[in-house]
């Protein structure tokens, strides 16, 4: 995270988001799979840890081995081209997204950190235990624990969902997106950014899309020319 400022002297603070090579990979029909989707890859993996069948799905699109895979539902007229590279540009200044990602892992945390229990009584009886979660449930009635009890457990390592940050500045040259606030995971971790559920998409977004466009399949080789004896 840094921060940027307006044209007022405000400061803004933003999580700065890098789109690391992002290509269509593929499509998804609805006369073949039952419903409409772009699927999109991004990093660069290794080919020697890519298996076979993978690396033949990489080589029909024409794009080198990919990280991360991730499909995202687009309407029938909407799909980009396979090879095609998303830009930065894809989302305009002012728009608001919705962005998804795996949180930091906490390990195992008291009822106090993972639930915000305000924990037992500093003095007057309680010992030792001032950071306890108290009791977890009746002994006669209802004679057990229920379900789903807040306590201590295992904390973070979940999937999130930031909905509603505003796109603050991109920058197309270095492929950086700037988004308002905080998003979920930690740095260096892959994220899922799309338009905003809950706000109306601009006028001036592009549609489909901001994409480079694939580069031309190269025609056959030409044919050597024959030397004159």
């Amino acid at each position: 995270m840094t921060r940027v400022f307006t044209d007022a002297g405000e400061h803004v603070p933003v999580t700065v988001l890098r789109l690391d090579g992002c290509q269509v990979v593929a499509h998804r029909t609805k006369d073949k799979n039952g419903y409409t989707a772009v699927q999109l890859g991004i990093g660069r993996a290794k080919v020697k840890n890519v298996s076979k069948a993978e690396r033949s799905r990489f080589a029909v699109a024409q794009v080198e081995p990919k990280m991360k895979l991730a499909e995202f539902r687009v309407p029938e007229d909407a799909l980009i081209p396979v090879g095609a590279e998303i830009t930065a540009d894809h989302f305009v200044v002012g728009q608001f997204v919705d962005v998804t990602g795996t949180t930091i892992g906490k390990g195992f945390a008291g009822a106090m950190k993972r639930w915000n229990f305000g924990g037992l009584r500093a003095s007057h009886g309680v010992s030792i235990s001032h950071r306890s979660h108290g009791s977890t449930g009746g002994r006669q009635d209802p004679g057990k624990t229920f379900k789903n009890k807040k306590m201590a457990g295992h904390l973070g390592v979940d999937r999130v969902t930031t909905q509603n940050l505003r796109v603050v500045q991109t920058d197309v040259e270095r492929g950086l997106i700037l988004v308002e606030g905080s998003v979920p995971g930690h740095a260096g971790g892959y994220i899922f950014v799309r338009d905003a559920v809950k706000r109306a998409l601009p006028g001036d977004a592009p549609k489909p899309g901001k994409f480079k466009a694939p580069a031309a399949k190269a025609d056959a080789a030409p044919a050597e020319e024959k030397k004159e004896g």
